[in-house]
């Protein structure tokens, strides 16, 4: 111990010393401490000397200075040394240096009154510090509210919050700012604002309850405990008041500079007004209750404006206005009371003169007498067992009747006030737990014997109880006294709890406990409240008959004057007592003590005041008789859930409570008060008053320190400092104290590297316990380790500096050196230079002499060479020409003889191959007759073993046969049977029901049998009408049908005409594509000078877009945000319809669908309007019925007029029917004949078209045989050639083939018919139970065997027959199908053509058909060249053949276009037969079932689809309810195509478009609205499902802008996709509305991305330390510790970013458009950047040097995460501009006004209020750091106080950037969708 005091005693060590003006004075020592030194040599901070002596006996040395590091720390348990300068030294640097007024003291909150507004109350605050835990952010009030409120959520365990402070200090506000708090962050569980209405009693009570005192213009002077109850949601459901001891004496009495209740003078302000005339009343100083202060009027405050706020508050609280006159004139009543004079008649009477105006005043607002008040004014009733007595009052006693009165009167209005305010709060939901808040008036205080602090002094608080210290008065009476009793009970239950949780921190870190020796007031409650006790004592005398203050005094004296040390009597009194308090002793005057502990009133008085005609004047004393005192009622002791100042209705119970005495009651409303506060987990708040004369941030230490030591702050710190008051965990003590480590001493094991550490460094093993989680020190211990810490970083910066300067030094030397070998280096090379130069000059003039000489020989050679080339060239060039010549001769030889020997040879081969395909032909035929003679034989052989078998087969075919018919019969007979019966009960039941309900409508139905039966007439009509009407659109939808397929018809002939020419074009087709591609590079050359001129045009206008863009901006975040209300209000209105949907259906005990349940959906509202008219028109029929035997006569009149009411429902319905018949019929009529003008156009088109292709086809036919000509003329293909006749030769081989082929393939069919029918027999003859009952049935075995083997062969034969036929069927087979797909393809091909042809005008019709034409017959020879040249030579001699007929019939038939229409039909009929004969061989009988056929791999052409989607009416729930509220978002974001289902809801919407069916439009559009709203308010928190559909709705609204037919946003579409788009509705309005929807799924998506963010931000980017070992650790206070803080996991800057990629990959997978992620993005690190700064303003530990060093790492990071997606063009690295600049500001230099300069400068994006704030927070983490002083901070305010910008301190985390949604088209074509069967979607059907 003597080690470690020399160790911190030494020179420049820094001390406190006592100082009478500033109470504690700064020092430092100018000489080492050694033990038994008599005195210390200190220095003065002003640089006196003083020597301070030092006690012999104690040698008590003077508390040390906590190190710089230390000083205005958030917590004082964080200090070193804990006592009380440093508590007062951290308080005032708080206090003035960083204008912070908040400061935790353990668990206590010190709250120091500012006397100015402060910023730091704002909604923005409440978000900034709602969900934090306490001790992460500054401190402050609202900390401690979210703490309370957190407990209560977590612990499930009521809350309070404890406020003390003397008048002045801020305990009103504080309490109110708590409230506030709760209503904020909790929310209404109704919509009765209750949060509003506990807000809105605050002014109602302070206006009632509080007034100015000579410390304090709004001190309260009574005592009051809300409970703000919550539910099972922890929601504000209601509040419940209680008041204490209201100061009645101040409405008669007023000390100087004092004022009388708010009330008074707010009325008195507003007495102009109209409806206060009849009060009478006139200014302040005119009413004696007024005017005693002398200072009626409050500087800053309005009392009319004041007055306007307690009628709104008493307004909004149900009060209504009748009621809020009745209080005024109460009120008025008052102050007229107390202007009455009662003049003196003699010494033992008064009278009051008559006329008395004020007294006129009075009798007529309360409704009164005049001359009964007057009486009993000035006398005063006396009963005695037999007689009454009527005695006259001097005036003295009648003013102080008078004065009582008036109390009486105010403290019945106050509790009525209080009552209704009560009834107001109060709600009929179940109370799960509550907050409580007490609040205690703090002026009046006590008389002081000695001058010390004494602790007590108000009241209680709203369960935030007030603690004052005592102030000096004369007398200290009955009030006085009842409050220091409260005071002495609340301080106890202080100081057990604090005890309690220091010792459960200890026995949890199973650290050894000794008990800590505190003050223990029990003794002194004891004396106050134990029997035979001082209140004991008073009420005994207050029953006494003749009982008297002295003789209660005597009885003190004689009970406890010897008995209790507590208890004393004065030297020269023998009327008062002398009690020793918590803080000091106190003497009290017993004069006045009984009779304000009866509290009474006169009776007669009372009587009169019940008689008054005024209704509120009756209600207030109607219960007299059950009201124990104006005070309040005492409650019951049973549950402290409700507490109410109600009295108990019983007769019993008031007779009782009316014996009760003021001194009882707050005796055991404090009891049942202390039950509840000791059943709740409380909270403390200590509020000091920093002056007297209420300066704003000024600090008198003496006034500080008074109060300190009388609240209870510094009993904390002792209790604290007599423990281990510093505590840190194993982690933080690790990285603050490695430095004082080695390298061998570090363990794996930290805590055993702790433990090895301290024991060196502390040689008493008393100063520090180890517990499981952290290490306890006594105090002072920190500040040695710190003091050894900074040594040991001492020593290591002067090793580093003398390195460094060493370093320096050799570098200079280094520079000087090279400098001068570098200014020798370039005198050297200088002297070389002019060396080299000469030498160079002479080598020069050598050089030009020697080429020189060349040149002249040069000149001269190369003539000579040039004339011997010449000669040379001439001479080659004839003897080249020569052997040109001679080469030539030969070559052309050569060829000669290369062409005749080739044609010798081909002729030979012709002739032979000629005759081996001859040879080839013979033999085969042969062999095709032999093997269908052996077809033959075979066959009849079959046929013969068939006769044989005929018989038995034919009776197992019976007997198998009648066996099926039979089980069949006997089934249906048993089905037919249960039918029977099942349909025999069922008409029974109905028969006897029908039956029933006919015998009771019988007389009903004859009466109204004409009504009906003329009904059933016009219903007829109406149907018979109907059915004509069907049948007339039935014969014209017949009669279209039939005209439409002779119009295919007539095309598919011409189709057919031109597929016989398509081979014959192949020239002109090659010439348009070579033209075509002459115009294409036309018009890419033209497009180049185009592109040119319009890239400025684009440049202007993206200038002019950019200017707009900010005002656009504006636009759309005002209509953003009101969208956003919208919503809100929208959500709101849904949420009151659910729950008046569940009220109605708790009510009713059937479900009835009401309209509260009906949805905005049309549709949805039409069905259930049905469903209810339906469930009426059943309900009124069984009420019919069962009403038919009591009340008949009403059933009728009521069925009389319900049958009126249908008659005329069915004539509207006829009349409507009519107008829709007739509409209809005259659109009919207008569609026929346009359809009839229609079909004649097209006869007429037809005509004009067949002409022009019969012209066509002339001029092709001639010119083939142009071509055919020229061919014959150069010897190839002519008719007589030799080719010719063997290409003739071989083509009718192959017919004749072909026609054998034919007829074998004719007799396969028949008998594979015929073997087929064979094998049918035997596989129903073979089954196994009827093939073994044959066998069995068989006795010759031989026939058996016989028979199988005979089967056996021929089955054997036949099925080679059968492979051998099926493979050349199956060939034959496959190419008849390929060439029927041609023919259907080129079938649909010119049905498309001519539809597009049509469309045309008649003069571009025939040229557009014959483009096409050509176009396909080119792609056919393209594919026959590309193909086998084997078959391409076949098929070009299919095509010469076809040339070759086609000439000749042309030649013919060129002059008559009959004859050619005619081959025409004929060559179709003809292809419809192949196609119709191919069709049958498709189901030959001859092909195998039981053998699948493969699918041959012919390409086939997709269905033409128009990507639409086509459901039915009744689907449509269907279809929302699979698409939008079952669909989960993350299998079809994975699995299938982004923005399915918008691409799905649009093709839908096209299909209805496409029908012109509005209604259909209407409700698809409406019910996706609706359910895409519906599923975001089940699932709006899961971030998938809000990205899911915001991007499905985007992809629909670009559907609905891509599809619209607007030019502007066709563009980029396709040929195919401007074919898509919407035809018949304009669908703008449900864009816009859509873009809504849009832009609130985009609020939500944000709202959901924030929450799943902002438990990331600050423990990511502030509290992780990213980059270890920068960030030092500083010792922490017992906030960081205490148990209430719950471990919510540690976040990083990794998951951070890892959230970042999640989201980002899964708006990506959702296809949500790129620039959409953008704006997210931004909005994402904008919410980063204002959360992390907000907490970095609100944190005074995270403004340092090294933290500015982490958050600009972590924003680095976030900037490469940014660069590694590709969005750094988004704008997200801007919105983090006002954190880099606030980490910026931490690190750089602030001293000098340079440095104030350059931050104005940097700091362009941070405000004046965050900069000073900033500064204001900035802590040096070592020693080695320097504060900003209070000059630079004014200095940087004088800099900036130019700068126009808002004054809010945090920035809005809730704002919102305005979104927008860029036209972004798909190239997705909605004809190639498909629907995957997992939606569910079969219903649905691709058009």
């Amino acid at each position: 111990m003597n080690r470690e005091l020399e160790y911190m005693f030494v020179q420049a060590a820094r001390v406190w010393i006592p100082d009478a003006e500033d109470v504690w004075k700064s020092a430092e020592l100018i000489k080492d401490y050694k033990n038994g030194d008599a005195s210390l040599q200190l220095l003065l901070e002003d640089g006196t000397n003083l020597e301070l002596k030092l006690d012999p006996k104690t040698n008590n040395l003077p508390y040390l200075r906590n190190p710089d590091i230390l000083v205005g720390e958030n917590d004082l348990t964080a200090l070193s040394y804990l006592h009380e300068p440093a508590v007062l030294h951290n308080l005032k640097v708080r206090f003035t240096d960083s204008k912070l007024i908040y400061t935790y003291c353990g668990i206590v909150l010190v709250a120091i009154n500012p006397y100015e507004s402060l910023p730091i109350y704002g909604s923005d605050i409440i978000n900034a510090y709602s969900g934090q835990n306490m001790g992460d952010m500054d401190p402050h009030i609202f900390a401690v509210a979210e703490e309370a409120y957190k407990q209560m959520a977590r612990d499930e365990r009521n809350q309070s919050i404890i406020v003390s402070g003397e008048s002045g200090a801020g305990k009103t506000v504080s309490a109110k700012y708590a409230m506030r708090y709760f209503a904020t962050v909790s929310g209404s569980a109704s919509d009765a604002n209750i949060e509003e209405k506990v807000l809105a009693s605050n002014p109602i009570m302070e206006a009632i309850g509080n007034a100015k005192t000579t410390r304090n213009d709004n001190s309260s002077r009574f005592g009051k405990y809300i409970e703000i109850g919550f539910d099972s949601r922890y929601r504000i459901i209601g509040a419940n008041m209680r008041t204490y001891l209201l100061e009645k004496s101040r409405v008669v009495f007023q000390a100087d500079e004092e004022r009388n209740y708010h009330i008074f003078y707010q009325l008195c302000a507003a007495a102009h007004l109209p409806e206060f005339k009849n009060l009478r009343l006139s200014s302040a100083n005119d009413f004696l209750y007024t005017r005693q202060g002398r200072s009626p009027v409050i500087d800053g405050v309005d009392d009319a404006k004041e007055l306007c706020t307690t009628r709104h508050a008493f307004t909004l609280l149900g009060i209504n206005e009748s009621s809020q006159v009745g209080l005024f004139q109460v009120l008025a009543a008052i102050l007229h009371l107390g202007n009455v004079e009662i003049k003196e008649r003699d010494s033992d009477s008064s009278l009051i003169p008559p006329n008395n105006r004020h007294l006129t005043a009075f009798c007529e607002l309360v409704g009164v007498a005049y001359q009964d008040m007057s009486q009993w004014l000035c006398h005063r009733k006396l009963k005695t067992a037999t007689e009454t007595y009527i005695k006259p009052l001097p005036r003295l006693q009648a003013t102080n009747a008078r004065d009582a009165l008036s109390k009486h009167v105010y403290a019945k209005l106050f509790n009525w006030i209080v009552e209704h305010v009560n009834k107001a709060l109060v709600t009929n939901v179940k109370q799960h737990s509550f907050i409580g808040v007490l609040d205690i008036y703090g002026c009046v205080c006590l008389d002081l014997t000695h001058s010390g602090p004494s602790p007590f002094k108000d009241h209680l608080v709203t369960l935030v109880l007030l603690f004052t210290r005592f102030e000096t008065f004369e007398i200290n009476s009955f009030e006085q006294f009842c409050i220091n009793y409260a005071n002495e009970k609340l301080q106890q239950q202080f100081n057990m709890h604090v005890f309690k949780l220091e010792q459960e921190e200890y026995m949890r870190e199973q650290i050894p406990w000794t008990l800590i020796d505190f003050y223990d007031n029990q003794p002194c409650i004891n004396l106050i409240e134990a029997k035979m006790g001082v209140l004991d004592l008073l009420d005994e005398e207050c029953r006494m008959p003749k009982g008297s203050d002295d003789s209660w005094a005597q009885k003190l004296y004689n009970t406890h004057l010897k008995t209790c040390s507590l208890f004393e009597k004065p030297r020269m009194s023998n009327r008062a007592f002398i009690i020793q308090h918590f803080a000091d002793k106190v003497e009290y005057q017993c004069d006045g003590f009984l009779e304000k502990n009866k509290d009474t009133v006169n009776e007669e008085q009372i009587n009169v005041m019940k008689a008054s005609k005024f209704d509120l004047l009756v209600q207030l004393f109607h219960d007299e008789e059950k009201v124990t005192s104006p005070t309040g009622p005492v409650p019951g002791t049973g549950g402290r859930t409700r507490l109410s100042i109600k009295p108990d209705k019983s007769r019993d119970s008031s007779c009782k409570e009316h014996k009760k005495t003021v001194g009882c009651q707050f005796r055991n409303s404090l009891q049942m008060l202390m039950g509840t506060l000791n059943a709740t987990t409380p909270h403390y708040v200590r509020c000091i008053k920093p002056n007297d004369f209420k300066l704003a941030f000024s600090f008198d230490p003496k006034r500080a320190v008074q109060q300190l030591r009388a609240c209870g702050v510094l009993e904390t710190i002792r209790i604290s400092a007599a423990g281990f008051p510093s505590r840190w965990t194993y982690q933080e003590f690790f990285s603050r104290y490695r430095v004082l480590m080695k390298q061998k001493d570090v363990l794996p094991d930290m805590k055993l590297t702790c433990k090895n550490v301290l024991e060196k460094l502390v040689e008493d093993q008393d100063k520090y316990q180890f517990g499981k989680t952290k290490i306890f020190f006594r105090a002072g211990q920190v500040a040695y380790l710190e003091k050894l810490r900074a040594d040991k970083l001492r020593v290591a910066c002067i090793r580093i500096q003398k390195t460094i300067r060493c370093w320096l030094a050799r570098k200079k030397f280094l520079r000087k050196r090279g400098a001068a070998i570098t200014i020798q280096r370039f005198t050297r090379g200088y002297q070389a230079r002019c060396l080299a130069k000469f030498m160079r000059r002479t080598q020069a003039a050598t050089i030009i002499q020697k080429y020189q000489r060349m040149c002249v020989e040069k000149k001269r050679y190369q003539q000579k060479q040039a004339a011997a080339l010449a000669m040379q060239t001439i001479l080659r060039a004839y003897q080249a020409r020569q052997l040109y010549q001679t080469l030539l001769r030969e070559h052309k030889a050569v060829l000669i003889q290369k062409h005749i020997r080739g044609w010798l040879a081909r002729c030979w081969y012709k002739r032979c191959l000629e005759a081996i395909v001859y040879l080839q032909c013979c033999i085969r035929r042969m062999r095709a007759k032999r093997e269908l003679k052996k077809l033959k034989i075979e066959a009849r052989s079959v046929e013969h073993f068939k006769k044989l078998n005929k018989g038995m087969e034919n009776k197992i075919m019976q007997l198998q046969r009648k066996i099926d018919e039979q089980n069949k019969d006997h089934r249906l007979i048993s089905e037919k049977l249960v039918g029977l019966e099942s349909s025999y009960a069922t008409e029974t039941e109905r028969m006897r029901a029908e039956l029933s309900r006919l015998r009771g409508v019988e007389e009903d139905a004859r009466s109204r049998a004409n009504q009906v039966s003329s009904l059933l007439e016009e219903l007829e009509k109406l149907k018979k009408e109907l059915s004509v009407t069907q049948q007339e659109k039935k014969s014209i939808e017949d009669w279209a049908h039939t005209y439409r397929n002779q119009m295919e018809k007539v095309l598919s002939e011409l189709k057919d005409e031109n597929g016989s020419l398509k081979k014959e074009k192949d020239d002109l087709n090659r010439r348009i594509q070579e033209q075509s591609q002459q115009m294409t590079g036309t018009f890419h050359a033209l497009l180049i000078p185009h592109h040119n001129i319009t890239t400025p045009f684009h440049l202007l206008t993206n200038l002019l877009a950019l200017r707009h863009q900010r005002k656009w901006l504006v636009r759309c975040s005002r209509y953003q945000n009101l969208l956003s209300d919208h919503l809100h209000l929208e959500e709101k209105y849904d949420d009151l319809k659910e729950e008046m949907a569940r009220s109605s259906n708790m009510s009713k005990p059937g479900h009835r669908r009401t309209d509260s349940t009906h949805s905005s959906n049309e549709s949805e509202y039409t069905y259930n309007s049905e469903y209810a008219e339906l469930e009426e028109g059943s309900r009124a029929g069984e009420d019919m019925t069962r009403g038919i035997d009591t009340s008949l006569t009403l059933k009728l009149q009521k069925r009389v007029t319900e049958l009126e009411q249908e008659k005329q429902s069915l004539r509207n319905e006829l009349e409507n029917k009519e107008e829709q018949f007739q509409r209809a019929r005259a659109r009919d009529d207008a569609e026929f004949r346009k359809a009839r003008g229609a079909e004649l156009e097209y006869e007429s088109l037809k005509r004009q078209e067949l002409e022009s292709e019969n012209k066509k086809l002339r001029h092709d036919l001639s010119e083939m045989r142009r071509s055919l000509l020229a061919d014959a003329a150069t010897g190839a293909g002519a008719p007589g050639s030799p080719a010719y006749k063997v290409l003739l030769d071989q083509l009718n081989a192959s017919c004749e083939e072909l026609e054998v082929r034919k007829e074998e393939v004719l007799i396969l069919r028949s008998q594979l018919v015929s073997q087929k029918e064979a094998m049918h027999h035997k596989e129903t003859m073979t089954e196994p139970s009827v093939f073994a009952d044959d066998v069995n049935k068989l006795k010759d075995a031989d026939e058996l065997k016989q028979a199988y083997v005979g089967l056996k062969d021929t089955n054997r034969l036949l099925e080679h027959q059968i492979q051998t036929q099926r493979r050349t069927y199956d060939s034959e087979v496959e190419f008849l199908r390929g060439e029927l797909q041609n023919v259907k393809e080129e079938n649909n091909r010119q049905q498309q053509l001519l539809a597009q042809n049509l469309q045309l005008p008649p003069e571009a019709r025939i040229e557009a058909s014959l483009q096409h034409e050509i176009t396909r017959l080119t792609n056919e020879n393209l594919e026959l060249m590309t193909d086998d040249p084997t078959a391409s030579q076949e098929a070009r001699v299919i095509i010469l053949r076809r040339m070759v007929d086609l000439m000749e019939q042309l030649e013919k038939q060129d002059r008559t276009i009959r004859k050619l229409k005619k081959q025409l039909k004929v060559y179709s009929k003809r292809i419809g037969e192949m196609g119709v004969g191919q069709a049958e061989g498709q189901t030959s009988p001859g092909q195998m079932v039981e053998e699948p056929i493969h699918p041959v791999n012919i390409p086939r052409r997709e269905k033409d689809f128009q990507g639409m989607l086509e459901y039915k009416k009744e689907d449509e729930m269907k279809l929302v309810k699979n698409l939008i509220l079952e669909l989960k978002p993350r299998g079809v974001a994975v699995n299938l195509i982004p923005g399915l289902p918008a691409y799905i809801l649009f093709m839908c919407l096209r299909h209805a478009d496409y029908l012109n069916d509005d209604q259909k439009v209407r409700t698809l559009l409406t019910s996706t609205i609706n359910s895409i709203k519906k599923i975001l308010k089940k699932r709006g928190d899961d971030f998938e499902t809000v990205s899911f559909w915001l991007a499905n709705t985007c992809r629909f609204l670009h559907c609905l802008k891509q599809y619209s037919g607007d030019e502007a946003f066709m563009k980029l579409n396709t040929s195919r996709q401007n074919e898509h788009c919407l035809s018949n509705f304009d669908l703008a309005e449900y864009r816009q509305v859509i873009s809504d929807l849009a832009i609130q799924i985009y609020q939500q998506l944000i709202k959901c991305l924030e929450n799943i963010l902002l438990s990331m931000i600050v423990p990511g980017m502030l509290e992780h330390e990213t980059i270890q070992g920068v960030s030092g650790v500083k010792p922490t206070g017992l906030r960081k510790r205490t148990s209430s803080i719950a471990d919510e996991g540690t976040y990083t800057l990794d998951s951070i970013l890892r959230q970042l990629s999640a989201f980002h990959s899964t708006m990506c997978q959702h296809g949500t458009d790129p620039e959409l992620i953008k704006q997210v993005v931004k909005q994402l690190f904008y919410i980063i950047g204002a959360v992390t700064l907000n907490n970095l303003l609100l944190r005074k530990d995270m403004c340092s040097w090294s933290k500015g060093m982490q958050i600009r790492y972590n924003v680095s990071q976030l900037e490469e995460w940014l660069r590694d997606k590709g969005l750094m063009t988004c704008g997200a690295k801007e919105t983090l501009e006002p954190l880099i600049q606030a980490a910026q500001l931490l690190q750089v230099k602030k001293k000098t006004d340079e440095d104030a300069e350059a931050i104005c400068s940097m700091c362009q994006a941070l405000t004046t209020a965050q900069i000073v704030k900033v500064l204001n927070l900035y802590t040096p983490v070592n020693e080695f750091e320097e504060r900003v002083s209070v000059a630079f901070i004014r200095t940087i305010q004088t800099h900036l106080r130019d700068r126009c910008e808002s004054p809010q301190l945090l920035m809005d985390t809730k704002m919102i950037y305005p979104v927008t949604f860029p036209f972004n088209p798909s190239c997705v074509a909605l004809e190639t969708i498909q629907i995957p069967s997992s939606l569910n979607l079969s219903f649905l059907t691709r058009v």
